[in-house]
């Protein structure tokens, strides 16, 4: 997502490099690149308008700081306008004081409502807030049966009624049922039009009168780009809407609806849908869009990715390994498979400041690399895994691999030998030292496919804004803090 949007925005930063400052005059080229961006983007023309405004008034106004070049201070500049634009900060979901929470589900036909609804159940669900799903789509073919799939999926109950029930009395029974039952939150899946009407407004309101939600979320299409906008403004102003989930914003969307969806409607973005599994989902935080849409990363959100998958305990036993060079093929299929869970390898990638710019066939290729080296370990024996050394001295134990695995004596060796300098790498990267090397096997189709920047590499491959605003590398400290989470060991 974002990236023809990054690739415009990137343009724009280079017009000011090589000045000695933002002047009124270097300025102009700059803005236009922002606001051909924004607009190609299909972010709403008045949100374009406003944001460039301020953009340059803010610019012209800035204080010259010592040490950071022009450029960097307008990255600045733009990144806290977006973030500005987009709501400065997450707005987490409502908590009634007495149980259940009623949040009320509601959106067009085909925008993936009743996945986000069972998507937000397993997000309340991993937060230890118990959840039951109500079902009161009795128009689309198959919605009921749908959303009792999911929720057997995601182990949560599903209340129904049947196609024959009266929506408003199914969600009447439905909340009836969690207080009964002591359920912490209840999600209501309504129905949806291919377009708005009167029938499906009038329903709605009679459904929210009923229940008196404490939520009452948008499911938005990111694809319809600014169009998204309006359409959260007139269900705001029909049935009065507390905010919005964008789905699908990691198909091919140019952005427009995150950058226009609070602007125009005045209700934040709650949640973002980056994928088709039902673990796809994830709180809107505008400051961490605003770095993505930079090609600055989201190290938070990887991190928080990563603590979802693995324990404390199981982190800092691995870390300890990767210390003492004890890093064993188990433990890289253990981590393999935690990159699995956590989503799709260009997803990952696009949340590590400096890989943005790897291109989709190279990380096609690396996901190939990933599945050879798991067939490949696979066939390794219980000792083999355990220690990695035996096949370095033993071909004829490659060569039984291979054979195993399906694939040539050359291609287990060239494992074996990226592994070990995998190995090498991390030991001195976990003892503080920062080779100036890429990944074994990043540069060359080795075992995560080609391409990939090196890390401590030259200066100017560092992401616009790394070195200056906003924020720069970590310290020290902070180095250390994310290790003791489990950072260090992605």
């Amino acid at each position: 997502m974002f990236e023809a949007l990054a690739d415009r925005l990137e343009g724009a930063w280079k017009k000011l490099r090589g000045q000695d400052k933002i002047s009124e005059a270097n300025i102009q080229e700059a803005l236009r690149e922002v606001r051909r961006a924004l607009l190609e983007a299909d972010v709403n023309l008045q949100v374009v308008k406003d944001f460039v405004a301020e953009v340059q008034e803010k610019a012209l106004g800035a204080e010259v700081i010592s040490g950071v070049r022009p450029d960097q201070q307008f990255i600045k500049i733009v990144h806290d306008q977006l973030v500005e634009v987009m709501g400065e900060t997450n707005v987490p979901l409502a908590e009634a004081e007495s149980a259940p929470t009623i949040v009320l589900m509601a959106g067009l036909q085909g925008t993936g409502k009743t996945t986000a609804t069972a998507k937000l159940a397993l997000h309340l669900r991993k937060q230890n807030r118990s959840t039951l799903l109500v079902a009161t789509d009795v128009y689309r073919p198959a919605a009921i049966d749908q959303l009792i799939t999911l929720g057997k999926q995601i182990n949560v109950p599903v209340f129904e009624l049947g196609t024959d029930a009266n929506p408003v009395e199914i969600a009447r029974q439905g909340v009836a049922k969690a207080r009964e039952d002591g359920i912490n939150t209840v999600i209501i899946d309504t129905a949806g039009r291919l377009q708005i009407d009167e029938d499906m407004m009038d329903e709605l309101a009679q459904i929210k009168d009923t229940v008196q939600p404490h939520e009452v979320l948008l499911v938005v299409d990111a694809m319809t780009g600014q169009e998204a906008a309006s359409l959260t403004r007139t269900f705001h102003d029909r049935i009065g809407i507390t905010g919005a989930i964008l789905t699908k914003l990691d198909g091919d969307t140019r952005g427009g609806a995150a950058l226009s969806v609070r602007q125009i409607s005045g209700q934040p973005i709650k949640f973002v849908g980056v994928g088709e599994k039902v673990e796809a989902l994830q709180p809107f935080y505008p400051d961490r869009m605003a770095s993505r849409i930079l090609g600055m990363g989201d190290v938070l959100t990887l991190v928080e990715k990563a603590q979802e998958e693995v324990g404390i305990a199981e982190a800092e036993k691995l870390q300890e390994k990767i210390l003492n060079a004890q890093f064993d093929f188990d433990d890289f299929l253990k981590q393999t498979r935690l990159l699995k869970a956590m989503g799709s390898l260009g997803g990952i990638m696009k949340m590590i400041p400096g890989l943005n710019k790897i291109s989709s066939e190279q990380l096609e290729q690396g996901e190939v690399q990933l599945k050879r080296a798991e067939a490949m370990i696979n066939s390794m024996t219980r000792e083999e895994r355990k220690n990695p050394d035996l096949l370095s001295s033993s071909p004829s134990r490659r060569r039984r691999i291979a054979k195993g695995a399906g694939y040539g004596l050359d291609d287990v060796s060239k494992l074996v030998s990226d592994f070990q300098k995998m190995r090498s790498l991390m030991q001195q990267m976990g003892q503080g030292q920062m080779p100036g090397m890429g990944l074994p096997g990043m540069g060359g189709g080795g075992l995560f496919g080609g391409g990939a920047p090196a890390m401590g590499g030259p200066r100017n491959a560092s992401p616009p804004g790394w070195r200056g605003y906003p924020g720069g590398p970590p310290s020290k400290k902070k180095k250390k803090d994310k290790k003791k989470k489990g950072f260090g060991t992605l």
